[in-house]
């Protein structure tokens, strides 16, 4: 998710409202030669201002689609969902330049947010926030920890169409961050911690022994650790650090449509709520 349509929605917009203003209090070509006698500029501004200025709303301060364009989050998401982000419960912003100007509220332990990607914040990404600010998580051996308790994990029997091409197995269990129980994916003998460089080269605490069963972060302050439901083929917090609180987006919480790549019809199988 590497474009931000607000950087032409917001400019039109703001463009076919000031060409609509100028004619209401300067150039008057609507009021003295009739609509469609006017310069086109103004009749398209007439035409497509309103319905420009409520999309602008609802995409920027309401709801924005996303379309999923990896596995990272499977088998929540898959490659090909469409999906909508509540932006509004982690505080309005202003498009473009994401300015928080209401606080609203915060993530969740467990909830699937949208943000901008901390290394490069043009691209949005899409993980499953872990950790709060505060939080201390520990990993040891397939166990996740957060603040002394242990993450409940419970194996499950799975069938997904597209793991028969996985090599090796893919492995299903349940887990339950906060409010949230969901499916998560590992494959076995991956344990893709152990190449992570933020667990293994960045002096923020206690990381990678072991060869990765075990690290631990703190959470600092003002920030999130976000990590995919396909753990082992997921680029997350473990690669690339924490997750700043001006980088968020919203929470994602519809699958509305999926598409395959190419020339495929969508489908509405997928449809539902976000867990």
């Amino acid at each position: 998710m590497d474009f931000d349509f607000n950087l032409i929605l917001v400019p039109a917009t703001l463009f076919f409202i000031a060409v609509w203003l100028l004619d209401k209090f300067v150039f008057k070509q609507r009021a003295t030669k009739g609509r469609g006698n006017e310069n086109f500029i103004i009749t398209w501004a007439y035409d497509f201002w309103p319905v420009l200025a409520v999309v602008m709303v609802l995409r920027s301060f309401l709801y924005e689609p996303f379309n999923i364009p990896s596995d990272s989050m499977v088998p929540t998401l898959e490659t090909g969902d469409f999906i909508l982000v509540n932006k509004f419960e982690y505080g309005v912003r202003l498009p473009i330049i994401n300015s928080k100007i209401i606080d609203v509220g915060s993530p969740e332990r467990g909830e699937v947010a949208v943000f901008r990607y901390p290394p490069q914040p043009s691209i949005s990404y899409i993980k499953r926030i872990v950790g709060l600010p505060g939080d201390h998580i520990v990993y040891d051996h397939g166990q996740l920890s957060i603040n002394g308790e242990k993450v409940t994990k419970t194996p499950i029997q799975f069938s997904r169409e597209k793991d028969s091409l996985d090599t090796p197995t893919s492995i299903y269990h349940q887990e339950t961050l906060g409010a949230h129980t969901f499916t998560m994916r590992e494959l076995e003998g991956v344990n893709v911690a152990r190449q992570a460089p933020f667990l293994n080269y960045v002096d923020n605490g206690k990381y990678s022994a072991e060869n990765g069963l075990y690290w631990e972060v703190k959470v600092p302050e003002g920030h999130y650790f976000a990590m995919g439901d396909n753990r082992d083929q997921s680029a997350d917090s473990r690669f690339w650090g924490f997750v700043p609180e001006e980088n968020l987006t919203g929470r994602a919480f519809y699958v509305w449509m999926h598409k395959e790549p190419g020339f495929n019809l969508p489908s509405f199988s997928r449809n539902g709520k976000i867990d």
